[in-house]
């Protein structure tokens, strides 16, 4: 029964941290896809970006719950090289079947340079 304190202190620490965050922890990535997609739309992104792809709206929790993360880090792709293109730089948009971390490298890359 040694063993016994020191799980116990291991599980109290976890508790606490939960509890530090909150009843709603488990919520805020939901508020912040709701968020996101508040800008997006100010910044007309289903006629600038969606269109142009022909590709669906986002619903209000598309990237808060993992559905079809090839899928979803495809659009991820297209909205960021949007988003540069539309901050005045130019950047070439990811083709779905190109290398993720390239793609990804890419984008980190010019995002560094701001």
């Amino acid at each position: 029964e040694e063993g016994a304190p020191g799980r116990r202190g291991e599980r109290e620490r976890s508790e606490e941290g939960s509890a530090e965050r909150g009843p709603g922890a488990a919520f805020h990535m939901f508020v912040l896809m709701e968020d996101l997609l508040d800008k997006l739309k100010l910044l007309s992104y289903e006629e600038e970006a969606l269109r142009r792809h022909n590709m669906r709206p986002l619903s209000r929790h598309y990237f808060a719950l993992p559905t079809n993360p090839g899928e979803q880090f495809f659009m991820f792709c297209t909205l960021a090289a949007w988003l540069i293109t539309k901050a005045g730089r130019p950047f070439e948009q990811p083709q779905e079947y190109d290398d993720p971390n390239a793609v990804i490298s890419n984008v980190l890359s010019e995002l560094r340079s701001f």
